[in-house]
This record gives structure tokens, sequence and C-alpha cells, in this order.
């Protein structure tokens, strides 16, 4: 399937910020997507704020893919910069170990959250090269001027700087200090640093030096993605000066624009502070976005060690919890928002375990006797489910149509994770239902035709989770949980106990226990296979 025969009959809508409105998706290269989101600077651990970002993105690509479309997305590492040369003076260790380090750290972040659709993660130290020429074009166009061994971009000379942020060359502040007296106008900004003693420098035509943080992106997005691209990403913390200044030399160099779309995801804010980050730009969007930073979660306000928060909350619970609403819409993070993200989760795993009682079907692939996956068949593209249902005439698979076309809707309008995942929740309470209706529960109701209906049913569930990065693996307990074998045994052995007190016509003790452990948490469901608990 080809994304232009995709999108003339759904006509996905994208935000951008450039032009303050929705815009249908059309692609430079039919077919084809090219992404970039700005990445870390690695120099110390990451926290919840950085997966913002690539959760959404991860989402956004595998809509795309589904939608038909090929599609390149890249993340870049900053691994050279003033906080992570002072991080490795501190820590007495080189700016390329400490890089390395919280890389990984950043990764194995990714990985617990379902990031996995990145295609390439350039670092900046790799691409010295492509950087250095990318100045040399930008001062044989006149553009950019150099100055005692330092490089600048010369604002003056785009009479359409600050056409993102909606700002004017004047209100940019750049560096302070010696940089500022080699400036030809106050909101210059640097392009090539000149090296100081000490840190780590490179051999360039104006001497040692290393590359401003701006340039990095712009050299590193045209080497992958070419010179235009269609979905440039990132937080509205970013929107100026770093995309406002990556959009300008970009453009100036190569006199077509850098960017299709620019796409920026709302802030992430602790549920104690006040206000919201992001603004005007983060609700209404017919302004220009700005950003408050006296909310944001962000290192130099206590966030990190985010490898914890996943032991205690587990990575899809984080997940599910970021995708709840609209990716332009300020996050509000606190324990509570995180376990109310849980319960609603659990509303799905509650289901999908009733579904894998009652069909003896796996719902998440597992590998069975031959070597082989074995899991739910499953739409994995929008036209194939499509074809799925246009046929199906029963209550249920109608209703199921129904929720599906709608969540798609939702995503095709400047995708809509927040309105999609309430569609999730009506197909999940259609299914219950519908087993319910049938008694599906008791074995000598089930049919072959209701028995069928399920399990379409469940793959439509399935199919639309994964676009979300959700339900592809069996999930994790929470940290605080993690004697789940324990836990297991002892509510085996509860539930026997319970069973011996009925046999004996002992109501008033299996009462006490059915009771007390309501207060815990823990339900129990009686049915003629047997009894079953699980988390309320």
């Amino acid at each position: 399937m080809t994304a232009s025969s995709t999108t003339a009959s759904n006509q996905i809508r994208v935000y951008n910020t450039l032009t303050r409105q929705k815009e249908t998706f059309e692609t430079v290269k039919p077919g084809h997507v090219g992404m970039y989101l700005c990445g870390p600077t690695v120099y110390a651990e990451a926290h919840i704020g950085h997966m913002v970002g690539p959760v959404i993105f991860d989402t956004v690509k595998r809509y795309l893919a589904y939608c038909g479309y090929q599609v390149t997305w890249v993340v870049n590492i900053t691994d050279v910069d003033d906080k992570l040369i002072a991080s490795a003076n501190k820590r007495g260790l080189s700016m390329s170990q400490v890089a390395t380090e919280m890389t990984m750290d950043y990764l194995a972040n990714l990985q617990a959250l379902g990031v996995t659709q990145i295609d390439y993660m350039p670092r900046a130290t790799d691409n010295m090269d492509e950087i250095i020429q990318f100045v040399e074009e930008l001062i044989s166009g006149g553009y950019a001027y150099a100055n005692a061994g330092d490089v600048f971009f010369d604002v003056t000379r785009d009479p359409t700087y600050g056409q993102l942020s909606n700002r004017s060359a004047d209100s940019q502040q750049g560096e302070g200090g010696d940089a500022a007296a080699k400036k030809r106008n106050s909101g210059d900004f640097a392009l090539w640093k000149s090296a100081r003693p000490g840190e780590p420098s490179w051999d360039s035509p104006w001497g040692q030096g290393r590359p401003g943080w701006h340039i990095e992106c712009s050299a590193m997005s045209r080497r992958i993605l070419g010179k235009t691209f269609d979905i440039h990403g990132g937080g509205l913390d970013l929107v100026f000066p770093h995309h406002e200044n990556e959009l300008a030399q970009s453009n100036c160099c190569h006199g077509q624009p850098m960017v299709r779309y620019w796409m920026h995801n709302g802030l992430m804010r602790a549920s104690s502070a006040a206000g919201k980050v992001g603004g005007k730009g983060d609700r209404d969007q017919t302004t220009a976005p700005e950003s408050d930073d006296s909310s944001k979660i962000s290192r130099s306000k206590g966030a990190g060690g985010l490898h914890k928060l996943i032991e205690k909350q587990t990575g899809e619970r984080i997940r599910f919890f970021l995708l709840r609403s609209h990716y332009r819409s300020t996050i509000v993070f606190g324990d509570e928002g995180l376990e109310e993200a849980g319960q609603a989760l659990a509303t799905f795993y509650r289901l999908i375990e009733r579904f894998q009682r009652i069909t003896g079907q796996p719902f998440y692939p597992r590998v069975g006797a031959n070597g082989a996956l074995e899991e739910l068949a499953f739409a994995n593209d929008r036209k194939s489910g499509d074809a799925a249902l246009s046929e199906k005439s029963s209550p249920l698979l109608v209703e199921v149509a129904k929720f599906r076309a709608s969540y798609l809707e939702k995503m095709d309008d400047d995708f809509n994770t927040g309105g999609a995942v309430s569609d999730l929740f009506e197909l999940a309470r259609a299914i219950n239902r519908f087993i319910e209706s049938q008694s599906l529960e008791e074995s000598q109701n089930r049919t072959p035709a209701t028995m069928d209906e399920l399990r379409q049913a469940m793959s439509v569930l399935r199919e639309l989770g994964a676009i979300l990065g959700l339900f592809l693996k069996e999930p994790k307990e929470k940290s605080d949980a993690g004697t789940g074998e324990l836990v297991g045994k002892l509510m085996e052995l509860i539930i026997q106990l319970r069973a011996n007190a009925r046999k004996s016509k002992d109501f008033a003790t299996s009462d006490v226990i059915r009771d007390g452990l309501g207060q815990l948490g823990i339900s129990l469901q009686d049915l003629k296979e047997g009894t079953t608990w699980q988390k309320a």
C-alpha cells in the first residue's frame, strides 16, 4: 500500500508550529518520511522528561508505518557540550567516558519504555567533518563570519529570522563574555567555538575548537535525511533558540526549507508545581509557542534516576501515562498520575487474562514446541485491518469496527493519542460486555462462532495497542510486588483455605477471607473451573 493512497482517503493532519495550524500531511518523497528528534546532552542520568519526546515520536513512527509509510527516524546524541565537559572534570574522567556511560543509561531507559523504532542515533563527535563543511558553506554564502577562532551566524542576513518562535533577531541574546565582544550583532549565535585550555577540541580552518549546539543538528539531519525532510520534533523549550537557529542556518545554507512540519510536544511539570509549562503555545497554538521553565522537569530541579522509577512503576505504565494526553499538552507528573495510569492499564490486563483463560490461546507472543512464535493473529497495517472487518455483520464486530474507525480518526487528527486511548477503553468494554452476555466464562456456552468473534475482537485490540507500543509482551510486576512468585503461592493457599471453609459450610470464614482480600485491593472470581484472583 502506498502512502499517497492512504492520505488521499484518510487525510492525516499535523499541527505545524511554523504555520500555527493543522496541515494535510504530504511528504517530500511520496511514501517515505524523514523524521528528526533532538536527543539528549549526555552529561548525567536521564530523567522522566527526557522520555516524553521519544515515546511520542516512537508512536508517531508506529502509526505512519501502520499507514503504509517507510519512515526513517533519527535521534541525535549531543556528546560535546559545556555541561558534559564540566561533569567530566568533576568526576575526573574524559568527556567521551562520561558521554558513553550516560548514553548507555539513556538507551536502557528507552528500551524499558518500548522505544524501539529509532533508525539512527548519530553522535556529534562522529560528524565533525560534516559540521565543519556546513560552517564553511555558511561563510562562503555570506551568512556567517569568523573572528579570532570563533564563527558566528549573522542573524541580520536572514530576513525571516524569528519565524518559528515569532521573535525578532533583536530579542535573541547569545553568549556573553569573550564571545559577545566578537559578534557583529548581539543576536548572532555561535557555529564554532575556539578551544579553551584543557578542553576537547578538533582541527578546523579557524583553529582548534568545537561546534556550537545548533549547527550539530543541522549537519547530522542533512547527512542522514537530506536538505529538506518531513518532520522535526522536540519539546516546546527547544523552539527558541535551538530550533529557530537550526531553521535559519539550514534554510540559508540550502536556499530551501529545512523541514515541512515542525512538531513540538508539551513539557512536563511536577504535580506540586504551579502554572503550566509551555505558556500559550501549550494548548492555544494561535500565537507563538513559548517556554516557561519555572516548573518543568529538569536535572537542575532534582529529577533523575529514571531506572529506579521504571523498576517501581514498569516501563509500560510510564509509556501509557505519557500517551494518555495529547502530545501538545502539558504533562503533570506525579505518583498519583502514575498510579491512576496503572489502574487504567489494569483494565486491559484483566481483559487479556480473561481472553487467555476462556480461549486457552496466548495473547502475547510465546515460543511453541517447534520454536516458532505463537500469538494472536492481528493486522499490522491499516489496509489489512480494514479488510478484516469490512464484511463483518455480527453485533460485536460491527461495534468493534466503529471504535476502531474512531480510534484511527483521532490518530489521523494530529496523532491524538489521548483520544485514541479513550476509544481503546470503549473497545475493551464492548468485548467484556460480549463475554458476559454470552456467558463465555462457562465452558458449555462457548460455541465456535462466539469464540471466533472473541478472537477477532481481541485481534483488533492487539492491532490498535501495538500502534501505541502497548500490549506487545506480558507485563512486568512493579518492583514493590517483586516477590510475585511467593505472592502467587500465598494466594493459592488462601484460596484453598476459603474453598475448604465453603465446603464445610463455614461461610462466615469464607466471607472474612473474601472481604479482607477486597480491603487489600484483591478481588476473587468464583468460576466453574475454579477461583481466580486479580488486583482491583
